[in-house]
């Protein structure tokens, strides 16, 4: 009898399985492994860079390509100002839906210095490896057509994470719904942008141009990491961000440190000394009202971030710092407050090349994130307010003649356009119906943060469109995106498949 019990439940189990929609776009996924790794790498292979606009006109033909071989009506949005990468955009319409999702991922990619990859890689050239390479994981041949692909391999090459695996787990999504004669509940569309990493400077024209084609009930953003314990998250805002560039002036011409070494300023000395008044050893920034525009969250939000699994020690071991940051705030409430980072900073040469001078000039850049409540161009005249308060003249244009001789401490400040934070609410219907379609996907339960650290220009978006937008990350945490060595877990990239997919069958 118990015999006969065990293979009806087992029977059952079979059943409820091939009904189970995400189970056929798995088994579509497992049988397409190999073919859908191909095309990915193909995508991959072509260079993306902001600065490189053929390629990235290339870029977006191909991802055009894609979406022509997977049935989806397709075409190029220009912004008014030329020489913009377009936008790539496509459009399911579902017979008797009474709702709209556009699904948003960028093809652009940071730049790229191949001589900081490691050995073997190479930013367009995709490589696979049996794991992560600073961890034990070793270059590797693809198995043979028909051999499985272990879901902890990488692909090493630029933007295989940020963002190209967006593109891709949302365009297969799709087709693994068509290939499985399954439906859409909803109506879709497809938004591709080739400038996010720039900071989306034309995005707005974009949007303004085509209110009417954008129209919507939400847009899913496929952008960023999965939590750090692997589980899937939802995002529902992003921080805002600005970049601005510092420059410093000493002498006309580079002199011989002995000679001159104690009487003619040296502008990497003033620069740094410059940047370290900026913050305190706990990296708050002293910057007089960084923080006085800050929204406070909200208790949903307070509540959702105490959910979060705090890996803070894990991660900070696996990074190999002593101490963090702040005064005992955890990752996730620091994400919450505004940040001023120092991106790079140069003067002179070191190393090999490095000579006994005083420097004609010393340059960093800034990069200013914010949270709602702040405001880009508000945040920027905060920190030139600070530079003048330290001493400092300062000037937008490379300085006279006159201002040399007149001011000691000068300095050229040229910002950025940048965009602001977003939030969506938490507990709005749809966003809840898109956390419980994720869920589906997953025995773990789902972590919702309320802002990534991350920016994106979803402000832009609300803005112009009035739009709610959510979050929905695929990529591994240690995914290395804006920096040497940046790689796609191939079962961060098949789970994100399954999700873009259960997201396509909202009702």
């Amino acid at each position: 009898m118990k015999k006969l019990f065990a293979l009806a439940l087992l029977a059952l189990l079979g059943s409820a399985q091939a009904n189970d929609p995400l189970q056929k776009v798995r088994q579509f996924r497992q049988t397409h492994e190999h073919e859908l790794l191909t095309e990915f790498e193909q995508l991959v292979a072509i260079p993306n860079v902001a600065a490189d606009t053929a390629n990235l006109r290339r870029t977006a033909g191909f991802i055009q390509e894609m979406m022509q071989r997977r049935g989806i009506k397709t075409q190029l949005l220009a912004a008014p100002t030329a020489g913009v990468p377009p936008v790539v955009f496509g459009e399911v319409r579902t017979p008797g839906a009474t709702r709209t999702v556009i699904f948003y991922a960028h093809y652009d990619g940071q730049p790229v210095n191949p001589a900081q990859w490691r050995e073997g890689l190479s930013p367009f050239k995709p490589t696979l490896a049996t794991g992560p390479l600073d961890r034990g994981g070793q270059l590797a041949t693809r198995p043979a057509p028909g051999q499985p692909l272990s879901p902890d391999w990488r692909l090493y090459a630029r933007s295989a994470s940020d963002d190209k695996a967006g593109v891709m787990t949302i365009l297969t999504g799709y087709q693994a719904l068509v290939a499985s004669k399954l439906k859409p509940k909803v109506n879709i569309k497809f938004f591709f942008e080739g400038e996010e990493e720039r900071g989306s400077p034309h995005l707005a024209e974009i949007l303004a141009r085509h209110k009417a084609l954008l129209a919507s009930d939400v847009w899913v953003i496929c952008d960023g990491p999965v939590h750090q314990s692997g589980r899937k998250q939802v995002v529902f805002g992003a921080r805002g961000d600005v970049n601005m560039s510092l420059k410093v002036y000493g002498p006309r011409r580079p002199l011989h440190s002995g000679h001159y070494g104690n009487w003619v300023p040296n502008p990497a000395m003033e620069l740094s000394r410059l940047l370290a008044s900026m913050t305190d050893s706990t990296g708050r920034v002293r910057v007089a009202g960084f923080y006085d525009d800050v929204t406070p969250l909200t208790p949903a939000e307070k509540t959702a971030l105490a959910q979060v699994p705090n890996l803070d020690k894990t991660i900070q071991q696996e990074l190999g710092f002593a101490r963090p940051y702040g005064t005992g705030q955890s990752l996730v409430e620091l994400l919450n407050q505004p940040s001023l980072n120092i991106n790079g900073m140069q003067s002179a040469n070191v190393g090999a090349q490095a000579a006994n001078v005083i420097p004609t000039v010393a340059t960093a850049v800034l990069d200013l994130r914010l949270v709602p409540g702040n405001d880009a161009q508000r945040q920027v005249q905060k920190v030139i307010r600070h530079i003048e308060r330290q001493g400092y003249h300062v000037t937008r244009d490379e300085p006279t003649d006159a201002e040399r001789a007149q001011f000691p401490r000068l300095v050229r400040v040229q910002p950025e356009t940048g965009y602001n934070a977003q939030r969506t609410r938490l507990d709005l219907p749809i966003a809840r119906q898109v956390v419980a379609a994720v869920q589906t996907t997953t025995p773990d339960r789902v972590v919702l943060l309320p802002t990534m650290g991350g920016s994106l220009p979803l402000y832009v978006f609300e803005q112009q469109l009035q739009a709610q937008t959510i979050t929905v990350p695929v990529a591994n945490y240690d995914n290395n995106q804006h920096a040497e060595n940046e790689n796609i877990r191939l079962g961060n990239l098949w789970d994100g498949i399954e999700t873009m997919a259960a997201i396509m069958l909202l009702k």
